[in-house]
Protein backbone atom coordinates (compact mmCIF):
# COMPACT_ATOMS: atom_id res chain seq x y z
CA UNK A 1 0.00 0.00 0.00
CA UNK A 2 1.00 3.39 -0.87
CA UNK A 3 1.65 6.29 1.97
CA UNK A 4 -0.01 9.50 1.12
CA UNK A 5 3.34 11.12 1.77
CA UNK A 6 5.02 9.34 -1.20
CA UNK A 7 2.78 10.97 -3.55
CA UNK A 8 3.79 14.21 -4.66
CA UNK A 9 1.10 16.79 -6.80
CA UNK A 10 3.12 15.79 -10.11
CA UNK A 11 2.34 12.30 -9.97
CA UNK A 12 -1.50 12.89 -9.66
CA UNK A 13 -1.51 15.47 -12.58
CA UNK A 14 -0.60 12.13 -14.44
CA UNK A 15 -3.99 11.19 -14.46
CA UNK A 16 -5.04 14.46 -15.99
CA UNK A 17 -4.85 12.47 -19.26
CA UNK A 18 -8.07 9.91 -18.46
CA UNK A 19 -9.64 12.91 -17.92
CA UNK A 20 -12.17 14.94 -19.82
CA UNK A 21 -12.39 18.71 -18.60
CA UNK A 22 -16.08 20.53 -17.72
CA UNK A 23 -17.77 22.74 -19.71
CA UNK A 24 -18.66 26.46 -18.00
CA UNK A 25 -22.19 25.70 -18.83
CA UNK A 26 -22.06 22.55 -16.27
CA UNK A 27 -21.13 25.19 -13.61
CA UNK A 28 -23.14 28.42 -14.67
CA UNK A 29 -25.79 26.52 -16.45
CA UNK A 30 -26.29 29.90 -17.69
CA UNK A 31 -27.09 31.81 -14.36
CA UNK A 32 -24.95 33.47 -11.57
CA UNK A 33 -24.55 31.33 -8.79
CA UNK A 34 -24.51 32.96 -5.10
CA UNK A 35 -21.23 33.25 -2.88
CA UNK A 36 -22.94 30.75 -0.79
CA UNK A 37 -23.22 28.14 -2.84
CA UNK A 38 -21.18 24.88 -3.26
CA UNK A 39 -20.13 25.63 -7.07
CA UNK A 40 -18.13 28.96 -6.27
CA UNK A 41 -16.18 26.68 -3.62
CA UNK A 42 -15.71 23.74 -5.43
CA UNK A 43 -12.42 23.68 -7.33
CA UNK A 44 -13.32 22.23 -10.59
CA UNK A 45 -11.29 21.01 -14.22
CA UNK A 46 -12.31 23.61 -16.19
CA UNK A 47 -9.03 25.07 -18.30
CA UNK A 48 -6.63 24.42 -15.44
CA UNK A 49 -6.06 21.15 -12.85
CA UNK A 50 -7.44 21.70 -9.40
CA UNK A 51 -4.69 21.69 -7.46
CA UNK A 52 -5.66 19.09 -5.27
CA UNK A 53 -3.47 19.14 -2.09
CA UNK A 54 -6.28 21.39 -0.56
CA UNK A 55 -8.80 18.83 -1.54
CA UNK A 56 -10.81 16.60 1.02
CA UNK A 57 -12.81 15.45 -1.36
CA UNK A 58 -12.67 14.93 -4.81
CA UNK A 59 -15.55 14.39 -7.24
CA UNK A 60 -15.03 12.39 -10.68
CA UNK A 61 -17.52 11.65 -13.21
CA UNK A 62 -18.06 8.45 -16.04
CA UNK A 63 -20.53 7.80 -18.28
CA UNK A 64 -19.73 4.16 -19.37
CA UNK A 65 -22.89 2.48 -19.84
CA UNK A 66 -21.42 -0.97 -21.84
CA UNK A 67 -21.96 -2.95 -19.17
CA UNK A 68 -25.73 -3.13 -19.24
CA UNK A 69 -25.07 -4.02 -22.99
CA UNK A 70 -26.52 -0.62 -23.66
CA UNK A 71 -22.64 0.79 -25.90
CA UNK A 72 -20.97 3.65 -24.50
CA UNK A 73 -23.04 6.28 -22.80
CA UNK A 74 -23.69 9.50 -24.72
CA UNK A 75 -25.72 10.81 -21.69
CA UNK A 76 -24.01 13.65 -19.75
CA UNK A 77 -24.98 11.81 -16.46
CA UNK A 78 -22.75 12.96 -14.00
CA UNK A 79 -22.95 16.94 -15.14
CA UNK A 80 -26.51 16.90 -14.72
CA UNK A 81 -26.26 15.42 -11.06
CA UNK A 82 -23.47 18.25 -10.76
CA UNK A 83 -25.89 21.42 -12.27
CA UNK A 84 -28.08 20.19 -9.03
CA UNK A 85 -25.31 19.46 -6.62
CA UNK A 86 -22.98 22.86 -7.38
CA UNK A 87 -26.62 24.85 -6.80
CA UNK A 88 -27.12 23.71 -2.85
CA UNK A 89 -25.85 25.91 -0.28
CA UNK A 90 -22.50 25.02 0.87
CA UNK A 91 -22.65 24.87 4.79
CA UNK A 92 -19.45 23.19 5.89
CA UNK A 93 -16.33 25.27 4.25
CA UNK A 94 -13.92 23.41 6.47
CA UNK A 95 -14.47 20.11 3.97
CA UNK A 96 -13.02 21.35 0.77
CA UNK A 97 -14.23 19.85 -2.36
CA UNK A 98 -12.22 19.45 -6.06
CA UNK A 99 -13.98 18.30 -9.21
CA UNK A 100 -11.31 16.66 -11.81
CA UNK A 101 -14.16 15.77 -14.70
CA UNK A 102 -15.22 12.73 -16.18
CA UNK A 103 -12.93 9.81 -16.99
CA UNK A 104 -12.56 9.24 -20.78
CA UNK A 105 -13.92 6.15 -22.03
CA UNK A 106 -12.08 3.52 -23.54
CA UNK A 107 -11.95 1.71 -26.46
CA UNK A 108 -13.28 -1.12 -24.31
CA UNK A 109 -15.14 -1.49 -21.56
CA UNK A 110 -12.07 -2.98 -19.66
CA UNK A 111 -9.74 -0.07 -20.63
CA UNK A 112 -12.75 2.29 -19.34
CA UNK A 113 -12.34 0.28 -15.87
CA UNK A 114 -8.39 0.52 -16.28
CA UNK A 115 -8.41 4.48 -16.83
CA UNK A 116 -11.19 4.41 -13.84
CA UNK A 117 -8.93 2.03 -11.56
CA UNK A 118 -6.07 3.95 -12.05
CA UNK A 119 -7.65 7.37 -11.66
CA UNK A 120 -9.20 6.44 -8.13
CA UNK A 121 -6.02 4.43 -7.68
CA UNK A 122 -3.63 7.53 -7.24
CA UNK A 123 -6.49 9.84 -5.84
CA UNK A 124 -6.68 7.68 -2.34
CA UNK A 125 -2.77 7.16 -1.99
CA UNK A 126 -2.20 10.87 -1.97
CA UNK A 127 -4.97 10.68 0.83
CA UNK A 128 -8.44 12.00 -1.06
CA UNK A 129 -11.45 10.36 -0.45
CA UNK A 130 -13.31 9.86 -4.15
CA UNK A 131 -16.85 10.29 -5.15
CA UNK A 132 -17.90 8.63 -8.33
CA UNK A 133 -20.84 9.56 -10.23
CA UNK A 134 -22.79 8.22 -12.98
CA UNK A 135 -21.88 5.41 -15.07
CA UNK A 136 -23.46 1.69 -14.70
CA UNK A 137 -23.19 -0.41 -11.49
CA UNK A 138 -20.32 -2.59 -12.62
CA UNK A 139 -18.36 0.29 -12.24
CA UNK A 140 -17.83 -1.13 -8.70
CA UNK A 141 -15.35 -3.01 -10.24
CA UNK A 142 -12.97 -0.32 -10.95
CA UNK A 143 -13.71 1.12 -7.70
CA UNK A 144 -12.92 -2.07 -6.08
CA UNK A 145 -9.69 -2.20 -8.70
CA UNK A 146 -8.46 0.73 -7.09
CA UNK A 147 -7.78 -1.27 -3.86
CA UNK A 148 -6.42 -4.23 -5.65
CA UNK A 149 -4.20 -2.04 -7.55
CA UNK A 150 -2.04 -0.72 -4.17
CA UNK A 151 -2.73 -4.33 -2.65
CA UNK A 152 -5.48 -2.95 0.52
CA UNK A 153 -7.67 -5.54 1.90
CA UNK A 154 -10.41 -3.99 2.06
CA UNK A 155 -14.41 -4.30 3.75
CA UNK A 156 -16.76 -3.33 1.10
CA UNK A 157 -20.80 -2.40 1.25
CA UNK A 158 -23.26 -2.08 -1.95
CA UNK A 159 -26.60 -0.37 -1.53
CA UNK A 160 -28.65 -2.20 -4.54
CA UNK A 161 -32.31 -3.92 -4.86
CA UNK A 162 -30.57 -6.73 -6.46
CA UNK A 163 -27.25 -8.97 -5.88
CA UNK A 164 -25.45 -9.04 -8.73
CA UNK A 165 -23.89 -12.71 -8.86
CA UNK A 166 -25.61 -13.87 -11.81
CA UNK A 167 -24.13 -16.85 -13.89
CA UNK A 168 -26.38 -17.25 -16.64
CA UNK A 169 -25.69 -13.78 -17.88
CA UNK A 170 -23.23 -12.20 -19.83
CA UNK A 171 -23.64 -8.17 -18.99
CA UNK A 172 -21.06 -7.24 -16.52
CA UNK A 173 -23.83 -4.92 -14.90
CA UNK A 174 -25.72 -8.54 -13.92
CA UNK A 175 -22.56 -10.74 -12.60
CA UNK A 176 -19.89 -8.11 -11.76
CA UNK A 177 -20.35 -9.12 -8.10
CA UNK A 178 -18.97 -12.76 -8.98
CA UNK A 179 -15.15 -11.33 -9.63
CA UNK A 180 -15.46 -8.74 -7.10
CA UNK A 181 -15.95 -11.48 -4.26
CA UNK A 182 -14.84 -14.43 -5.71
CA UNK A 183 -11.79 -13.17 -7.95
CA UNK A 184 -7.67 -14.06 -7.42
CA UNK A 185 -6.31 -12.28 -5.79
CA UNK A 186 -9.15 -11.43 -3.52
CA UNK A 187 -8.85 -8.14 -1.07
CA UNK A 188 -12.09 -8.26 0.28
CA UNK A 189 -12.01 -8.66 3.69
CA UNK A 190 -16.13 -8.61 4.47
CA UNK A 191 -19.04 -7.99 1.95
CA UNK A 192 -22.22 -6.09 3.31
CA UNK A 193 -25.10 -5.78 0.64
CA UNK A 194 -27.79 -3.27 2.03
CA UNK A 195 -31.31 -3.27 0.34
CA UNK A 196 -31.91 -6.21 -1.63
CA UNK A 197 -35.32 -6.89 -2.75
CA UNK A 198 -36.24 -10.13 -2.24
CA UNK A 199 -38.51 -10.94 -5.22
CA UNK A 200 -35.62 -9.54 -7.17
CA UNK A 201 -32.97 -12.36 -5.92
CA UNK A 202 -32.78 -16.34 -6.18
CA UNK A 203 -32.87 -17.53 -2.74
CA UNK A 204 -29.55 -19.83 -3.55
CA UNK A 205 -27.93 -16.15 -4.05
CA UNK A 206 -28.16 -15.78 -0.13
CA UNK A 207 -27.16 -19.66 0.75
CA UNK A 208 -24.11 -18.45 -1.05
CA UNK A 209 -23.38 -15.30 0.58
CA UNK A 210 -24.30 -16.68 4.21
CA UNK A 211 -20.87 -19.47 3.55
CA UNK A 212 -19.19 -16.96 2.59
CA UNK A 213 -19.90 -15.03 5.72
CA UNK A 214 -20.95 -12.09 3.95
CA UNK A 215 -24.07 -10.04 5.71
CA UNK A 216 -27.42 -8.93 3.33
CA UNK A 217 -29.94 -6.79 4.90
CA UNK A 218 -33.08 -7.06 2.97
CA UNK A 219 -34.51 -4.22 2.32
CA UNK A 220 -37.72 -4.06 4.43
CA UNK A 221 -35.39 -5.01 7.57
CA UNK A 222 -33.13 -1.92 6.76
CA UNK A 223 -36.01 0.55 6.30
CA UNK A 224 -37.54 -0.73 9.87
CA UNK A 225 -33.93 -0.35 11.70
CA UNK A 226 -31.87 2.19 9.48
CA UNK A 227 -29.39 3.30 12.52
CA UNK A 228 -28.67 -0.78 12.80
CA UNK A 229 -26.98 0.27 8.91
CA UNK A 230 -24.78 2.77 10.69
CA UNK A 231 -21.89 0.76 12.13
CA UNK A 232 -21.87 -1.42 8.99
CA UNK A 233 -21.32 1.53 6.78
CA UNK A 234 -18.72 2.83 9.62
CA UNK A 235 -16.38 0.06 9.09
CA UNK A 236 -16.55 -0.13 5.29
CA UNK A 237 -13.50 1.25 2.80
CA UNK A 238 -16.19 1.29 -0.15
CA UNK A 239 -19.50 1.95 -0.50
CA UNK A 240 -21.30 1.24 -3.97
CA UNK A 241 -24.87 2.65 -4.71
CA UNK A 242 -27.25 2.01 -7.56
CA UNK A 243 -30.35 3.93 -7.76
CA UNK A 244 -31.77 1.11 -8.33
CA UNK A 245 -32.40 0.76 -4.54
CA UNK A 246 -34.19 4.29 -4.43
CA UNK A 247 -38.00 3.90 -5.09
CA UNK A 248 -39.36 5.09 -8.10
CA UNK A 249 -41.48 7.78 -6.20
CA UNK A 250 -38.04 9.48 -4.99
CA UNK A 251 -36.31 8.86 -8.11
CA UNK A 252 -38.43 8.87 -11.38
CA UNK A 253 -35.31 7.66 -13.23
CA UNK A 254 -35.27 4.20 -11.24
CA UNK A 255 -38.06 2.48 -13.65
CA UNK A 256 -36.90 -0.52 -11.58
CA UNK A 257 -39.20 -0.71 -8.94
CA UNK A 258 -42.25 1.05 -7.12
CA UNK A 259 -40.40 -0.05 -3.62
CA UNK A 260 -37.08 0.92 -2.02
CA UNK A 261 -35.80 3.56 -0.02
CA UNK A 262 -37.18 7.07 0.68
CA UNK A 263 -34.96 10.10 -0.66
CA UNK A 264 -34.79 10.78 3.04
CA UNK A 265 -33.60 7.21 4.21
CA UNK A 266 -30.74 7.52 1.16
CA UNK A 267 -29.37 10.42 2.61
CA UNK A 268 -29.54 9.26 6.03
CA UNK A 269 -27.13 6.27 4.41
CA UNK A 270 -24.70 8.61 2.66
CA UNK A 271 -24.17 10.74 5.87
CA UNK A 272 -23.78 7.66 7.30
CA UNK A 273 -20.80 7.15 5.03
CA UNK A 274 -19.24 10.75 5.46
CA UNK A 275 -19.13 9.76 9.12
CA UNK A 276 -17.13 7.05 8.49
CA UNK A 277 -13.42 7.58 9.48
CA UNK A 278 -12.46 4.18 7.31
CA UNK A 279 -14.68 4.90 3.79
CA UNK A 280 -12.18 6.34 0.53
CA UNK A 281 -14.43 5.87 -2.06
CA UNK A 282 -18.29 6.33 -2.87
CA UNK A 283 -19.86 5.81 -5.64
CA UNK A 284 -23.31 6.44 -6.96
CA UNK A 285 -24.63 4.60 -10.20
CA UNK A 286 -27.47 3.57 -12.04
CA UNK A 287 -28.70 7.36 -12.82
CA UNK A 288 -30.05 7.55 -16.56
CA UNK A 289 -31.23 11.15 -17.48
CA UNK A 290 -33.10 9.96 -20.25
CA UNK A 291 -35.80 8.45 -17.91
CA UNK A 292 -35.47 10.97 -15.32
CA UNK A 293 -38.53 13.46 -14.91
CA UNK A 294 -37.71 17.10 -14.58
CA UNK A 295 -34.11 16.26 -13.54
CA UNK A 296 -35.69 15.16 -9.71
CA UNK A 297 -33.50 11.73 -9.44
CA UNK A 298 -30.42 13.84 -10.04
CA UNK A 299 -31.32 16.78 -7.46
CA UNK A 300 -31.85 13.38 -5.34
CA UNK A 301 -28.18 12.21 -5.76
CA UNK A 302 -27.00 15.96 -5.03
CA UNK A 303 -29.04 15.94 -1.89
CA UNK A 304 -27.06 12.64 -1.14
CA UNK A 305 -24.14 14.06 -2.01
CA UNK A 306 -24.94 16.98 0.40
CA UNK A 307 -25.13 14.66 2.94
CA UNK A 308 -22.20 12.73 2.44
CA UNK A 309 -20.03 16.43 2.74
CA UNK A 310 -22.65 16.79 5.87
CA UNK A 311 -21.08 13.69 7.61
CA UNK A 312 -17.61 14.48 6.70
CA UNK A 313 -17.45 17.45 8.97
CA UNK A 314 -19.38 15.94 11.51
CA UNK A 315 -16.66 13.16 11.74
CA UNK A 316 -14.24 15.74 11.99
CA UNK A 317 -15.38 15.99 16.36
CA UNK A 318 -14.86 12.46 16.46
CA UNK A 319 -12.18 11.72 19.47
CA UNK A 320 -9.96 8.51 19.10
CA UNK A 321 -10.72 5.28 20.96
CA UNK A 322 -7.69 6.03 22.91
CA UNK A 323 -8.76 9.05 24.32
CA UNK A 324 -11.29 7.13 26.96
CA UNK A 325 -12.24 10.54 28.23
CA UNK A 326 -14.49 11.22 25.07
CA UNK A 327 -16.53 8.32 25.81
CA UNK A 328 -18.81 6.48 27.93
CA UNK A 329 -17.92 3.24 29.33
CA UNK A 330 -20.15 0.40 29.90
CA UNK A 331 -18.87 -2.88 30.94
CA UNK A 332 -21.27 -6.01 30.76
CA UNK A 333 -21.18 -10.05 30.93
CA UNK A 334 -23.10 -12.53 28.14
CA UNK A 335 -22.68 -15.83 27.53
CA UNK A 336 -19.75 -16.08 30.15
CA UNK A 337 -18.03 -13.08 27.91
CA UNK A 338 -16.88 -9.39 30.00
CA UNK A 339 -17.74 -7.17 27.57
CA UNK A 340 -16.65 -3.47 27.19
CA UNK A 341 -19.12 -0.92 24.94
CA UNK A 342 -17.79 2.39 24.34
CA UNK A 343 -20.23 5.19 23.63
CA UNK A 344 -18.85 8.64 22.22
CA UNK A 345 -19.78 11.76 24.05
CA UNK A 346 -19.70 13.79 20.77
CA UNK A 347 -21.60 11.86 18.39
CA UNK A 348 -23.20 9.20 20.06
CA UNK A 349 -21.94 6.44 18.15
CA UNK A 350 -20.80 2.96 19.58
CA UNK A 351 -18.60 0.31 19.67
CA UNK A 352 -17.62 -2.92 21.06
CA UNK A 353 -14.87 -4.76 22.50
CA UNK A 354 -14.11 -8.18 20.81
CA UNK A 355 -11.83 -11.04 23.28
CA UNK A 356 -8.72 -10.34 20.96
CA UNK A 357 -9.42 -6.71 22.10
CA UNK A 358 -10.19 -5.20 18.97
CA UNK A 359 -12.77 -2.52 18.90
CA UNK A 360 -15.62 -2.88 16.10
CA UNK A 361 -18.61 -0.70 15.24
CA UNK A 362 -21.96 -1.21 16.80
CA UNK A 363 -25.00 0.28 17.65
CA UNK A 364 -27.05 1.02 21.11
CA UNK A 365 -29.18 -2.25 20.40
CA UNK A 366 -25.97 -4.30 20.39
CA UNK A 367 -25.39 -2.93 24.13
CA UNK A 368 -29.00 -3.52 24.63
CA UNK A 369 -28.78 -6.96 23.71
CA UNK A 370 -25.33 -7.76 25.39
CA UNK A 371 -26.51 -6.31 29.01
CA UNK A 372 -30.01 -9.04 28.80
CA UNK A 373 -27.52 -11.69 28.43
CA UNK A 374 -27.87 -12.22 24.40
CA UNK A 375 -25.60 -12.40 22.25
CA UNK A 376 -25.51 -9.45 19.27
CA UNK A 377 -25.66 -11.02 15.77
CA UNK A 378 -22.65 -8.62 14.89
CA UNK A 379 -20.30 -9.49 18.15
CA UNK A 380 -21.35 -13.59 16.49
CA UNK A 381 -21.02 -12.83 12.87
CA UNK A 382 -17.34 -10.76 13.58
CA UNK A 383 -16.48 -13.99 15.51
CA UNK A 384 -16.86 -16.26 12.60
CA UNK A 385 -15.22 -14.46 10.37
CA UNK A 386 -12.20 -14.58 12.36
CA UNK A 387 -12.12 -18.46 12.92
Amino acid sequence: MFAAETVSMSDLLLIKDFLHPLSVSVILNDEELNEAQLGNHIDAFVSEFPDLDRADVVLVGITEERGTGNGVSLSLAPDIIRKSFYRLFNWHPDVRLADVGNIRAGATLNDTYAAARTVLAELQAHGKTVVVLGGSHDLTLAQYGAYVQRKQIIEASCVDAFINLGTGTSLRSENFLMEMLTGEPNFIRQYNHIGFQSYFVHPQMLQTMDRLRFDCFRVGMVKEHLEEMEPVIRNSQLLSIDMTAVAHAYAPANRTSPNGFTGEEMCTLTRYAGLSEALTSLGIYGYNPQNDVDELSAIQIAHMLWYFIDGKYKARSEAALTERHAFNEFHTLFNEVDALFLQSKKTGRWWMQLPNQKFIPCSAEDYRLASHNEIPERWLRAQERDV
